[in-house]
């Protein structure tokens, strides 16, 4: 994604609040790493168009609230799947 680093913000922004999405899932959409995400949406997007701006740290909040449940999950994931290939029942984990 080349382009101006003041218009990527500020379309990365809009992503991010059009999909609810995580600083990680997006810089994987628009292929680029995780710390120009973060830059952009964090410092430029600030002084580019600060309404936008409020709107993705709030969205960005909420995904870190959220984030140690994810991580949970995937690691919930990551043992049944093991436990599946070795051929034993996954344990009923109460979920």
């Amino acid at each position: 994604m080349k382009m101006q680093p003041d218009r990527r913000a500020v379309i990365l922004g809009q992503y991010i609040i059009d999909c609810r999405a995580t600083v990680r899932a997006a810089a994987s959409k628009f292929g680029i790493s995780k710390s120009t995400v973060h830059k952009d949406v964090s410092e430029r997007l600030k002084k580019q168009d600060p309404q936008l701006y409020a709107k993705v740290r709030d969205v960005l909040e909420i995904n870190k609230q959220e984030r140690h449940i994810r991580g949970g999950m995937a690691t919930q994931r990551k043992y049944r799947e093991l436990a599946e290939k070795n051929g034993h029942a996954p344990e009923n984990t109460g979920t």
